[in-house]
């Protein structure tokens, strides 16, 4: 076999994990190609999965005037008539934008572009078919697999990409539904349900667990979900569905015991698969799980071909743009001889729900599991100045802190800009800070960041001198520099703090 390579390094896909592979790798001097199948690059993130549904919610929630409703009242409305072209206009133009900063970000790196179908043909090569029979033959010292994740589409679920549609459909909507039922309460089915409720849709959530989000701290979901319910989206938890049928141009979700769900659009949303299909992966020693997905080392993204990397969704979860990143800039590292950084030790998962969810470090119920003594506390949005003048009465920070050290173990957070919020708390968590950093801290005011300190000195509170009488912690005392501690007025919520 030849050991002449055409590039250091190939990456199959453009998303997230293979555009940091690419570019990383040409950081250090190496020829990268980038193979896309797609007519643009950019891969799921961009055109179908991350940015439009994110670029869908910001259009809603704008168009809507959602942010104000709570200040002006639920009858506020921005644009009295929404239409589908107001969604797909920002939308286009926000894909256009990402397109054009991704391929100037590529010639600036001289990384060359390759549109077509990768396949294998040995661990090292590949036949790209173009089109019209075209194909040609590349050769990689290493390879990085990026080819991200597709839909999964079962045989009952009868598909029409019109009434009865997958996550990839919502971006291509002609016409907006009056009413919505959602097949599956995990993140992509909530991001899109809570969306198209804050529209003013109907909407209907299905799924056959108990709860929907069950990674996340169960206190926050629970206070997700009662804001959901509040504005009056339904849910049918603990309900499999029997068949789905079209019936008056509506289809129609027939449950376990004969329960029909009914309504304009039915988004089937139950997971999500590797798009390894097409690579003929036995062709270069490795296959695939049921699912599509590749297993690698955890360290170096390594698959069992050690010049084969696999990094993003095609390996599975968490599945995170973030993290498919930092997984795709790892991988280049060790295929370039380089030290491989260490991944850290908490990163942030973001639901871009209406209201938001992020969380970053153990949920409560992980920490009672492990058996670790420990406290919460927790601060309501409107409770801060910020959420004042914002006129927000729901929403709120919960902080998870262990009682040895007082080492801060877990934030979860619900409510607006929960997702630019957490990196506060993962920031402490990966210094290993205790929860008297909050304390101590001196944050812009008015902002929610006010909601860390308001829920550290709840923890505070928690923390008494009997405690540490006991012997159970330490005895402690608040630096001169921080705030007296809060005190509690009977029947309130979190504390406020003492003048």
């Amino acid at each position: 076999m030849s050991d002449v390579y055409d590039y250091d390094l190939i990456v199959i896909g453009s998303g997230p994990s293979g555009r940091r592979a690419a570019v990383q790798a040409s950081k250090f001097g190496r020829s990268v190609l980038v193979i896309e199948r797609q007519a643009q690059v950019g891969g799921v993130s961009v055109h179908t999965g991350t940015i439009p549904s994110k670029t869908l919610r910001e259009t809603i929630l704008n168009l809507t005037g959602w942010r104000e409703r709570e200040f002006y009242g639920v009858n506020y409305r921005v644009k009295q008539c929404i239409e589908a072209q107001d969604l797909s206009m920002r939308l286009s133009k926000t894909i256009q934008g990402e397109v054009e900063v991704l391929e100037h970000q590529f010639a600036r790196n001289d990384i060359a572009v390759t549109k077509g179908e990768a396949r294998f043909l040995d661990r090292h090569t590949l036949a790209i078919a173009e089109g019209e029979g075209v194909e040609q033959r590349v050769r990689g010292r290493a390879i990085v697999i990026a080819v991200g994740s597709i839909p999964h589409r079962p045989a009952y679920v009868p598909f029409d990409d019109a009434r009865i549609i997958d996550s990839d459909g919502m971006t291509r909507l002609t016409s907006l539904p009056r009413s919505l039922t959602v097949i599956g309460g995990g993140v992509i089915g909530i991001e899109y349900a809570t969306i198209f409720s804050a529209l003013g849709v109907r909407v209907t959530i299905i799924d056959q667990r108990e709860h929907v989000l069950e990674f996340i701290d169960h206190e926050t979901v629970e206070e997700f979900v009662h804001q959901l319910r509040d504005r009056g989206v339904n849910f049918r938890l603990g309900s499999t569905v029997e068949s789905i049928v079209v019936e008056a141009d509506q289809p129609v979700a027939i449950l376990e015991g004969g329960r029909r769900v009914r309504a304009d659009l039915l988004l089937y949303t139950g997971g999500r698969q590797g798009a390894t299909e097409v690579l003929d992966l036995e062709a270069a020693g490795l296959k695939a799980d049921s699912r599509g997905r590749l297993t690698v080392d955890p360290i170096t993204f390594q698959t069992e071909i050690p010049n084969i990397y696999a990094a993003g969704d095609v390996i599975g979860f968490p599945a995170l743009a973030s993290t498919s990143m930092e997984q795709g800039r790892i991988a280049a590292c060790h295929a370039c001889g380089q030290p491989v950084p260490a991944a850290p030790k908490f990163f942030p998962y973001g639901i871009y729900a209406v209201p938001e969810i992020s969380t970053v470090g153990l949920s409560e119920e992980e920490v009672r599991a492990r058996k670790i003594p420990y406290e919460t506390g927790i601060a309501r949005f409107r409770e801060t100045s910020r959420g004042v003048i914002m006129g927000k009465t729901e929403g709120f920070l919960k902080l998870v802190v262990g009682l040895e050290g007082h080492r801060l173990l877990g934030v979860h957070i619900v409510g607006e800009g929960a997702t630019e919020l957490i990196h506060i708390g993962q920031a402490v968590l990966n210094f290993d800070g205790s929860v008297e950093y909050f304390i101590e801290a001196t944050f812009n005011y008015p902002t929610f960041a006010e909601a860390y300190k308001i829920a550290a000195l709840d923890v505070w509170n928690r923390i008494t001198p009997r405690d540490a009488v006991e012997g159970i912690l330490p005895a402690i005392s608040p630096p001169e520099s921080a705030p007296r501690r809060a005190t509690r007025r009977p029947g309130s919520g979190s504390p406020k703090k003492t003048p």
